[in-house]
């Protein structure tokens, strides 16, 4: 069985999707479209940019849900999937791939999403680190030592998870696991705390205009970054992608589920080959391949 997975913030580089909208007229439009909805040229950024630009939260997320669903879209009969999963922001990119939400309304909740995070970001100072080569129970339990807002994010591979909060809380806790035997615990460059309370007044706002939204029941089965689980109820749908924002990636589950269900085959789309290098991590007996 096949299975197409999308990739998060974090995986964008200048010059993305810019083949696609050279080459094929479909994805010519798609941009285009996408140009008008989103009131900017953010065309103009993805293909000749800086990174700095780019690494704009409100340009991030939509430019990496643009060149994954465009790529998705302009694949025709090659894009079969038994089921898909994206990576946080990548679960919009599977959700419109799988049909479950309309091109436009998925890039308006992208764009909706990206700037509720931008301004809960800028509300209170947050950071994100990355955690190697401890098990996830003990990075658990030195995250509930700690004073303070500082929380698991992303499971992200075996022996590597991001943890999100309040910039002493994980200044604090990268000082323990760093004790506690990490290899690393390394504070990474994004505006905040995504997938923890932090984020708490984006999901409010995110919530509405998600209600406001029509969810159809997709193609096949999407996994879902809350529970790892397979969805096709709309209703169950909205209510995981509202979570999605306070709560953390289970990326390694979500993949040993994918196997255990069927999936042979991963298909990454989008930039980079960030979760395919996690996926073999999780098993390597599974075959990986991507499209950017």
């Amino acid at each position: 069985m096949k299975a197409f997975v999308f990739p998060g913030q974090g995986a964008q580089f200048v010059g993305m999707g810019k083949d696609l909208y050279d080459n094929n007229a479909e994805a010519h439009e798609l941009f285009e479209r996408a140009n008008e909805i989103l009131g900017f040229r953010i065309t103009d950024i993805m293909f000749a940019g800086t990174d700095e630009e780019l690494k704009q939260t409100r340009v991030t997320q939509p430019a990496i849900f643009l060149h994954s669903v465009i790529l998705a879209k302009t694949m025709g009969a090659e894009f079969c999937p038994d089921m898909v999963a994206g990576h946080s922001l990548g679960e919009f990119s599977a959700l419109v791939a799988a049909g479950a939400l309309s091109f436009d309304d998925g890039l308006r909740l992208v764009s909706a999403r990206a700037q509720a995070m931008q301004k809960a970001c800028e509300f209170k100072p947050s950071t994100m680190a990355a955690v190697l080569a401890l098990p996830d129970e003990k990075v658990e339990e030195v995250c509930a030592e700690v004073p303070g807002v500082v929380v698991c994010a992303n499971y992200n591979c075996p022996g590597q998870i991001v943890i999100s909060g309040e910039v002493e809380a994980i200044d604090a806790a990268c000082e323990k696991l760093l004790a506690a035997g990490a290899k690393r615990a390394l504070k990474l460059k994004v505006g905040g705390a995504f997938h923890s309370p932090c984020m708490e007044p984006a999901r409010a706002e995110l919530a509405e205009a998600i209600e406001r939204t029509t969810v159809n029941r997709p193609v096949c089965p999407v996994y879902q970054n809350v529970d790892a689980l397979p969805h096709t109820d709309p209703e169950e749908i909205k209510a995981n992608l509202v979570a999605q924002l306070t709560a953390p990636v289970r990326w390694t589950q979500t993949i040993k589920n994918m196997i255990a269900d069927g999936a042979t085959e991963f298909v990454e789309l989008g930039p980079g080959k960030v979760l395919q290098g996690l996926i073999a991590k999780i098993d390597r007996a599974v075959a990986t391949s991507g499209r950017q």
